[in-house]
């Protein structure tokens, strides 16, 4: 069975290269699903380490739907990723009604040439997830990363099962989340070829909380896009003038 390990850093990728995963998917900020990593971590990786990399390329978290300038960004990182001699990319569009946005991904996948494109779990939100795999598939993707909608793979199993059965392969069912040691026994018994996992623990840095936090609650709704409003910049460049001029 081929592991995936999904990396959040140098340390995680060099880990999973000494324990002898077979690939990792790098992406950042683990705490909202991932986003994409640096060009910096990409590069220091690639040039680095021995194991393979497929790329997370998600601009921001929240839902699966991206504006015009959104898309051209997951574009512009995907030609990054190739220059720097990734093996893969890991992406995904939905609708705003979570259906899959079918003329984008092409897009994606078609850029993504020759690498391999592995469709993320923007899966587990689509509303008929073996007609969606039947799309994926006459768009030539490669692998679908899913927990079988449900919260981890284990409770997924039904759906991960039915899915490999009617895919035969093409693409790929790899089972994601929440896969550890006391249950990726099971994943191999159902017929699996590829899992992935994290394999998260988590070093203590410091040992008193802080005053001030740099955590902000909010930016986790995942209903919600923070931004910068341009009314608000406004109001309070305008009050700025005022005290200035006064």
């Amino acid at each position: 069975m081929l592991i995936e390990i999904c990396a959040n850093s140098f340390l995680s990728a060099r880990n999973a290269q000494l324990a002898g995963a077979d690939r990792i998917e790098l992406c950042a900020e683990l705490g909202v699903g991932g986003i994409t990593p640096s060009h910096g971590l990409i590069k220091k990786i690639t040039e680095e380490l021995d194991i393979p990399v497929n790329v997370l390329i998600r601009p921001r978290s929240g839902n699966f739907c991206y504006d015009d300038a959104e898309f051209d960004i997951m574009k512009r990182d995907i030609a990054f990723c190739k220059e720097a001699g990734c093996a893969g990319i890991v992406s995904g569009i939905l609708t705003s009604d979570n259906e899959p946005d079918e003329e984008r991904t092409r897009e994606l996948v078609e850029l993504t040439r020759p690498l391999t494109f592995t469709f993320h779990r923007a899966f587990d939100w689509v509303t008929d997830p073996l007609q969606t795999a039947d799309l994926l598939k006459t768009l030539e993707v490669d692998r679908i990363l899913t927990s079988g909608q449900k919260t981890v793979a284990a409770l997924g199993m039904d759906l991960l099962v039915a899915l490999r059965e009617k895919c035969e392969g093409k693409p790929v069912i790899m089972p994601g989340g929440g896969i550890n040691e006391n249950n990726i026994a099971d994943f191999v018994r159902n017929g699996f070829g590829e899992v992935h996992f994290s394999a998260t623990v988590f070093r203590q840095v410091l040992h008193n909380t802080p005053e001030i936090s740099m955590n902000s609650p909010k930016f986790l709704d995942e209903t919600a896009i923070p931004f910068s409003d341009i009314d608000k910049i406004r109001r309070i460049s305008d009050r700025l003038k005022q005290e200035t001029e006064s």
